[in-house]
């Protein structure tokens, strides 16, 4: 722990292309995006074994095992906020380093929960004028240009972080996680504020073209679903019922995996399916008696909301930026899940 990993010049060719793609004004590339595509699935069907089990077919399981000597942040669903992912990555942490720097080091991993697309209720308005620009045939098409530009640059950061470190960065499967809108292998068809998903497939196949959807397409099925630390356990949803590793492992080709940690509701979980993963999951007996489940997929009021007898801690509030930071104590929810101040101004100034 603190051996730096990677070099100085790696560290800030990131940093700044991070900043590079919050400054771009206009949609993403294709050619340039597809790159970007084909170099992340590359890391993501490489992934290192003891961190992801690999499946019969010789390809990256469903789960992770996150690293258990350094600490943990948990993010919730970003939904286009790219401002969310700078905070987190180039904003300082509680002892005043920068988290981006401290992930370098091996002194810290981040975990996302999914759903790195589709803005939410501040979007809501866009979303509508976007619609009309839909039905249209997107003939014009500014309002979801700008809504296109957040999510793809925001999935953009994603991706770069996990190239550059692949061991310390990791992003779960969301329902969101759904370019091609479909209905199948654990997907539903979305529809949220408007008609985000068949608006987003079609954004996608008319402007970007089939080569680009279907590489962006094997990225969301690349993905993990769910995480083991510790003394927590990580996925999109709460999850629906119990899934033992050998599922998890095969969830490529379990589709009831997919959709039980990515699409479960508020009080549709199976009676104990946190506890019996929790029991199953954790090892140590002190910190699985002490242990939790995260996620996000539901929004809640203030800092989060627990679940389960207070075992499953739901941490996405879309008018915040909530982040859980899982150190070596005990975990305690009310001080571990904090809200970060929006210093994006102040971040991008005095990094450019």
């Amino acid at each position: 722990m603190g051996k730096l990993m990677y070099s100085e010049e790696q560290y800030t060719s990131l940093k700044n292309r991070l900043i590079g793609i919050y400054k771009r004004e206009l949609p993403p590339e294709a050619d340039k995006y597809i790159k970007v595509l084909e170099r992340i699935n590359s890391i993501l069907l490489t992934e290192d074994r003891d961190i992801r089990p690999y499946d019969s077919a010789g390809l990256p399981g469903g789960m992770l095992y996150l690293k258990k000597d350094i600490p943990t942040i948990i993010v919730p669903d970003i939904h286009a906020r790219m401002d969310f992912v700078i905070n987190i990555m180039l904003g300082m942490d509680t002892d005043g380093e920068k988290r981006l720097q401290k992930i370098a080091d091996n002194r810290l991993q981040v975990l996302c929960v999914g759903d790195g697309v589709h803005s939410e209720k501040r979007g809501a308005s866009r979303w509508t004028m976007a619609y009309r620009e839909f039905e249209g045939g997107y003939a014009s098409h500014g309002n979801m240009d700008e809504e296109m530009s957040e999510s793809f640059d925001t999935i953009e950061m994603i991706m770069e972080m996990k190239i550059a470190y692949p061991a310390n960065f990791h992003f779960l499967k969301g329902n969101h996680e759904n370019i091609r809108n479909e209905e199948g292998g654990g997907n539903y068809p979305f529809v949220k504020f408007s008609f985000e998903g068949p608006m987003t497939a079609y954004y996608v196949t008319k402007f970007y073209g089939e080569d680009f959807l279907e590489k962006y397409y094997r990225f969301e099925k690349n993905l993990p679903v769910f995480a083991v630390g510790k003394n927590f356990l990580v996925s999109h949803a709460e999850p629906w019922e119990f899934y033992e590793k050998d599922r998890l492992v095969e969830y490529r080709n379990d589709p009831d995996v997919i959709e039980g940690l990515t699409w479960t509701a508020d009080d549709a979980a199976g009676d104990g399916s946190v506890k019996s993963m929790i029991d199953y999951y954790i090892e140590d007996e002190e910190d699985r008696a002490k242990g939790y489940y995260f996620g996000g997929h539901r929004p809640v009021n203030g800092n989060y909301n627990s679940r389960a007898g207070g075992r499953y801690i739901q941490i996405h509030n879309p008018n915040k930026f909530i982040i859980a930071q899982i150190g070596a104590d005990d975990i305690d929810p009310d001080r571990d899940i904090i809200e970060l101040e929006n210093n994006i101004e102040n971040i991008i100034k005095s990094e450019s």
